[in-house]
């Protein structure tokens, strides 16, 4: 009975996988390469920026790099909104090729750059690019999938975001840095040069594009969306969370840099690795924050998701920003790099216990005929909190870290602004939150 009922399910599986298109695996392969690339660049960028030319970075301030951080990755989140419309009128096989152009550009010049201005300035590019990719990718998925095979569709579209951002900052970034850091720029560019090949030769463009909307209904959307106070209000409140993961590719490396000695770690790694290879060499450095919250994602997402399914979408998104917090108040106890990585273990279960539900909570409060158009306007919370988690993070870093030598404070001001996130996340459920 139980081998039947396994093979039923493994045959059922095959055919969900038989369903997909070949225009919905370009598309995934795309999405791997795209974020492989841009995950190996975030995973390094920030301390990059402010090493030494000597040792093979910009010699920026911590300052000019929290403007950088700052910037790019809230331009990346709010483009999307836009871009999904644009892609709808000119077509998505159009916006991809101007969004690879802008890629190949952006990592090309960013590893030339020498000034800030020249940086910014090709990461502005870059993040151009990324952020008209993105709703392109997304929505080939929606028009390429049905209502039988949408959830497992988006499901591999999830995973290979993730395994992107494992595989390439575990593999290709320790050995590329170990040339030059610009030559992780440079592989950025040539991913995206592929990728406009594989768009010039596979990719098909999907049935309902080029529609004759108006760009202007754009701004007419928006006025609907802001006129929902509840919505933005909640956005604002989870934003205060994304504060705390946007560190993770900013305060969280620098301070590993200066603080953190990871050689316990790399120890135990390769004596592991001993085990099937004669003198390993592996070392743990920036790069492999990444590689562990995207690693604890891929291994774990089904088993939480599976645990909080049945549960409430706001007050299990609380429960995750409590452990989000947890994970970085747990920074504060000491420098030991197995406490580094267990905070980073616990924040990254918060996280994928909030964001789910999260997505859920958004198609729950959405009026019916305006999902669509609430869900593109939910990455407001990126751009919130990768905004001010870049710039309060490099200031925060500078005055608690650098000037004063005390980085338990700036962890403790971090949990606390979590706390803040789940405390008013807490009374918004109680009073204000729309029920039905």
């Amino acid at each position: 009975m139980l081998l039947k009922h396994y093979k039923n399910i493994t045959m059922g599986k095959s055919r969900v996988f038989k369903s997909f298109s070949g225009n919905f695996w370009t598309v995934i392969l795309m999405e791997f390469f795209e974020r492989g690339a841009y995950y190996a660049m975030m995973s390094i960028l920030s301390v990059y920026l402010v090493l030494t030319k000597t040792e093979g970075g910009m010699g920026l301030s911590i300052a000019q790099a929290g403007s950088i951080l700052g910037t790019i990755p809230p331009l990346l989140y709010f483009l999307p909104i836009f871009a999904g419309s644009v892609a709808d009128k000119f077509g998505y096989r159009n916006v991809l090729f101007f969004a690879f152009i802008c890629m190949i550009g952006g990592y090309f010049l960013a590893g030339t750059s020498e000034s800030y201005f020249t940086v910014f300035l090709s990461l502005i590019l870059l993040a151009t690019g990324a952020g008209f990719f993105k709703p392109v990718i997304s929505g080939t998925i929606a028009k390429t999938t049905n209502s039988e095979n949408s959830t497992v569709g988006f499901g591999i579209y999830y995973w290979s975001i993730n395994l992107g951002a494992f595989l390439f900052p575990l593999f290709m970034v320790p050995f590329l840095k170990s040339i030059s850091y610009s030559y992780i720029f440079f592989a950025g560019s040539a991913i995206a040069t592929l990728l406009l090949f594989i768009n010039l030769l596979l990719y098909k463009e999907p049935q309902g594009t080029k529609q004759n909307s108006r760009l202007s209904a754009i701004f007419t959307d928006m006025v609907k969306v802001l006129a929902d106070w509840r919505f933005i209000l909640m956005l604002v409140l989870y934003s205060a969370f994304w504060i705390l993961y946007f560190q993770m590719f900013g305060t969280v490396l620098w301070y590993l840099k200066d603080y953190v000695n990871m050689d316990p770690v790399s120890d135990s790694v390769n004596r592991f690795l001993s085990i099937f290879v004669s003198n390993p060499n592996w070392k743990f450095d920036v790069e492999h924050i990444t590689v562990i919250n995207a690693g604890v994602i891929i291994t774990l997402q089904l088993v939480i998701s599976n645990i909080v399914k049945k549960f409430r979408p706001l007050p299990t998104m609380i429960s995750g920003i409590a452990l989000g917090t947890i994970g970085m108040g747990i920074f504060s106890l000491s420098t030991s790099p197995w406490i580094l990585i267990s905070g980073t273990v616990i924040f990254t279960i918060g996280e994928m216990t909030t964001h789910p539900k999260f997505i859920a909570y958004i198609g729950t409060i959405a009026p019916s005929e305006k999902k669509a158009l609430y869900m593109g306007y939910s990455f407001l919370y990126g751009v919130i909190g990768s905004s001010v988690g870049g710039f309060l993070g490099s200031a925060l870093y500078q005055k608690y870290v650098v000037q004063m030598n005390n980085p338990s404070t700036l962890w403790l001001i971090f949990s606390g602004i979590g706390a803040f996130s789940m405390i008013s996340l807490t009374l918004y459920n109680r009073f204000i939150a729309k029920r039905k």
